[in-house]
């Protein structure tokens, strides 16, 4: 018999332990080369564990548990033999537990007898003197009650048990289910609570707000969406627009792109942006590394890989690790207005929101325009008010006119058509 011992991989650097999550087979079943056996949680990320060979697979860890990297989670027999019909022979054994028809008559259901009156004597139908104060504290006839004491007495449990109808009728009684269910979180969103209240004790965190005008970038989309995705293969969002923005941005204020480290200041001459997705198993913020470099394809291209990343569970560790600022869209969701919290160890992130068609004043005259509120929130320990203000004031240059400040001057030319 060829034994293989499946160990827990190293997900990446500095992580010693994972959970897993989710046992994607069964004990005993027959599982392909390669074929996810399991999805394990680390604290930064859920990952798939494919098996690394063919055969029969023995569990060695129940769901919930906590390994650590390089611990045995499950055997795999390579000698074992693949079934054969497996798929076939499941309607087989599903018919046969069908059972047969018979014969009505064996049909006809037993007479219950009925049960055999209790004998009765002077205390049948009497409440016991508790449960006599409480009948008559509820306005309740002993004669209602069937007592369960001895000789049919009722006891104080019977009345009590009688008087909650009575009760349930105040004003401030609950109807409609009350269960609860507990779940355990799970070992990345557990880090994550972790990180995001060691960021509201440990910064000093602040947010200022400003808006934006849509109209310009509407425009653009509206023009060149359909040449855009022809010559480059991806659609243009607002992405790229608010990345290219922000790099801008962090260019014009580097302490913005700077972080605390102990007592020293770190100052990044590269924008290493973090882009919030949303995936099944949480938010998540993969990066883009050296995004000053890059161009509205290049942005657009990265990002939708990252997502399809995230949403298919298979973004790596290293693909999550670092960045320098954090863009977060809130708007997808529908929120009008937030303040985002801070993704350690950055110094700032911004926050778009939702895009309203609102009454603006352009001009001395009043207009509407696709309007978006954006929000950064900071560590005043190293960002003053002047560059929180003065960065946000230069991401609304850049998206209330995109091509003067992203584009060079030249729109065709900056999306490269």
């Amino acid at each position: 018999m060829s034994i293989l011992e499946m160990k827990v991989p190293s997900p990446g650097e500095s992580i010693t332990e994972v959970e897993i999550a989710t046992w994607l087979v069964k004990d005993g079943d027959y599982v392909e080369k390669d074929q996810p056996i399991a999805e394990v949680d680390s604290d930064k990320a859920t990952l798939e564990l494919p098996a690394e060979e063919s055969g029969v697979i023995t569990l060695k860890a129940e769901e919930g548990d906590v390994v650590q990297v390089g611990q045995v989670v499950c055997l795999i027999d390579r000698d074992a033999a693949k079934p054969s019909g497996g798929e076939a022979a499941a309607p087989a054994e599903k018919k046969e537990e069908t059972p047969k028809a018979e014969d009505p008559k064996k049909e006809e259901p037993k007479k219950e007898e009925a049960p055999k009156p209790a004998a009765t004597s002077y205390a049948t139908g009497a409440p016991s003197p508790a449960a006599k104060k409480i009948l008559d504290e509820k306005g309740i006839e002993a004669s209602q009650i069937l007592g369960s004491g001895r000789d049919g007495r009722i006891s104080k449990s019977d009345a009590e048990l009688a008087a909650k109808p009575a009760m349930g009728g105040s004003s401030l009684s609950a109807t409609g289910s009350r269960s609860t269910t507990t779940t355990k979180l799970s070992v990345l969103r557990r880090k994550i609570a972790q990180r995001l209240v060691s960021v509201k004790n440990e910064t000093a965190m602040l947010t200022t707000f400003n808006e934006v005008d849509m109209s310009e970038i509407f425009r653009l989309r509206k023009q060149y969406k359909d040449e855009f995705a022809q010559k480059h293969g991806v659609g243009l969002g607002f992405m790229s627009f608010f990345t290219k923005a922000v790099t801008r941005a962090l260019q014009m204020y580097p302490d913005v792109n700077a972080s605390i480290d102990g007592d020293f200041k770190v100052n990044y001459d590269f924008c290493d942006i973090s882009v919030a997705v949303s995936g099944p198993k949480g938010l998540m913020v993969p990066v883009l590394r050296n995004a000053e470099n890059m161009s509205f394809r290049s942005i657009e291209a990265n990002i939708k890989d990252l997502a399809t990343k995230v949403r298919d569970g298979k973004i790596t560790v290293d693909e999550m690790t670092g960045g320098t600022f954090t863009i977060t869209n809130g708007g997808t969701f529908g929120s009008m207005l937030s303040t985002p919290i801070i993704n350690p160890p950055q110094s700032a992130i911004l926050g778009m929101h939702n895009i309203i068609q609102r009454p603006v004043a352009v001009d001395g005259q009043v207009v509407i325009r696709p309007m978006m509120y954006v929000a950064m929130s900071y560590d005043h320990r190293i960002i003053d008010g002047k560059e929180s203000v003065g960065f946000l004031v230069a991401v609304k240059e850049g998206i209330d006119n995109p091509v003067e400040f992203l584009m060079g001057g030249d729109e065709k030319r900056g999306l490269e058509l």
